[in-house]
């Protein structure tokens, strides 16, 4: 006992004066006494030294790697299930802010990995198709395969449309059905394969309507990749109205016929307008006739070409079915395409002549800033010419609107001739006709 305070074994304090046990020289001396106590195994002990500190040096190390082990184990097994996931649902390819219409590609071999139209839903019907057919040998040019579609046939090119160089159309069948076969030649290089399938891609992108040809599907898994369309049995309108102008009866055009293939055409044209497409190019030359006189709107080769900002050395559309400000700025709109139509009826009425064909090219531009319009034909009538009227006007914003424009189609129909066949005694002239619409001015007249 020394001032009062005892130091015992069991590091307990008594003292007289409890206070002084509380003092930091007391605290102090408790923590040696532990540390001392804690030192308890003699030099060489290994198994007492491991019994006193077998939760630093194998309790926690365990631990730590039985957590490490979990955790990669859990990042395989998410990784995995993530990885099928992606496999078994449809990523949205194209967004848009109308709702599109649901469409499904038919009988097309479309593996993934390499085809922009992957995603679509895509039976396998080729195959079997491939099975019954194996003797069918496509007739090309280029000596490859295009499938093993049947029935295959080159599709003549018309004076008046020159088609893609790197393109080849060819008719077939497939699944007991007519399609046409846009198939990429073998001499095409990595960017128009490319090109090629992007515009696949952008047709499918912008889904099904009555009135716009049906793309069925893409073949990539074999050389050349081909574009499978629906074939529409007269082809082009412009080819059609002459071959009525030459009097051939199974294409006798009444002005009831006009109005409805009208119909059908400016259908489709507000239904690219809500996918927030302009075509740029309605003409003639840019509408399919199926057999029983459907008019179906082609011709996206343009529109295409403007939203991928692809330079294909030169404009795709002529400049007489083009409205002045895409004469003076060259910018596309909606109402661009109202102006465009107008010309397409004119097309129609006249059974194919050109639109403002007593004027060069040079000076339309001119012309049309002094007023000058289309002339009413004698085969028009003045319901008919009113509506070319309110499609072409200087102003965009004084143009009939496409919806607008439907409703007036849709009531002229009712009320139009439909026995009185239109008639031109004027004889077609191909050279003429060229000269007169103004081809050969280092345009690229491609309708894709």
């Amino acid at each position: 006992m020394r001032g009062g305070v005892a130091k015992h074994s069991d590091n307990t304090c008594r003292c007289e004066d409890r206070q002084r046990c509380l003092t930091p020289e007391w605290a102090h001396s408790m923590a040696n006494n532990s540390t001392n106590s804690s030192d308890t195994c003699a030099t060489g002990d290994n198994l007492c030294i491991v019994r006193t500190e077998q939760q630093a040096v194998i309790i926690v190390p365990t631990l730590l790697l039985l957590f490490t082990l979990i955790t990669v184990l859990f990042m395989i097994v998410h990784s995995y299930l993530s990885r099928n996931r992606t496999r078994t649902t449809v990523p949205a390819r194209y967004s848009s802010s109308v709702r599109r219409p649901e469409r499904r590609l038919q009988g097309i071999d479309a593996p993934p990995g390499i085809d922009p139209l992957e995603h679509e839903e895509l039976p396998m019907a080729v195959h079997k198709a491939q099975q019954r057919s194996r003797k069918a040998v496509p007739q090309v040019t280029t000596g490859g395969r295009i499938g093993s579609f049947q029935q295959v046939t080159v599709l003549p090119q018309t004076l008046y449309i020159k088609t893609n160089e790197m393109v080849g159309i060819y008719k077939a069948r497939m699944d007991n059905r007519n399609v046409v076969l846009r198939a990429l030649k073998d001499t095409a290089n990595s960017d128009e394969r490319q090109r090629f399938l992007d515009f696949a891609s952008f047709v499918s992108g912008l889904g099904r309507h009555p009135f716009i040809p049906a793309l069925l599907g893409v073949i990539t898994a074999s050389s050349p990749p081909v574009m499978v369309m629906e074939e529409l049995r007269h082809r082009d309108l412009l080819g059609f109205l002459w071959r009525c102008r030459r009097g051939e009866s199974a294409c006798d055009m009444t002005e009831r016929t006009v109005f409805t293939m009208a119909t059908q055409v400016a259908s489709a044209l507000e239904y690219l307008h809500g996918q927030r497409c302009v075509h740029g190019n309605v003409a003639a030359r840019s509408v399919l006739v199926g057999g029983d006189l459907t008019a179906k709107l082609w011709g996206l080769g343009s529109a295409y070409h403007r939203q991928a900002q692809v330079n294909v050395g030169g404009a795709t559309e002529l400049m007489k079915w083009q409205s002045p400000e895409v004469l003076t700025r060259r910018a596309f709109i909606a109402s661009s395409d109202v102006w465009s139509f107008g010309t397409l009826l004119y097309e129609m009425v006249t059974l194919g002549d050109p639109p403002f064909a007593e004027l060069p090219t040079t000076e339309l531009l001119q012309q049309l800033q002094r007023g000058r319009r289309l002339k009413r034909p004698p085969s028009c009538s003045g319901s008919l010419f009113a509506i070319i009227t309110s499609c072409c006007h200087w102003s965009p914003q004084r143009r009939v609107s496409v919806a607008t424009l439907v409703e007036k189609l849709q009531a002229g129909q009712r009320s139009a001739n439909g026995r009185t066949v239109i008639r031109v005694s004027e004889p077609l002239d191909t050279g003429k006709y060229l000269r007169e619409a103004g081809y050969g001015e280092a345009y690229n007249y491609a309708v894709l």
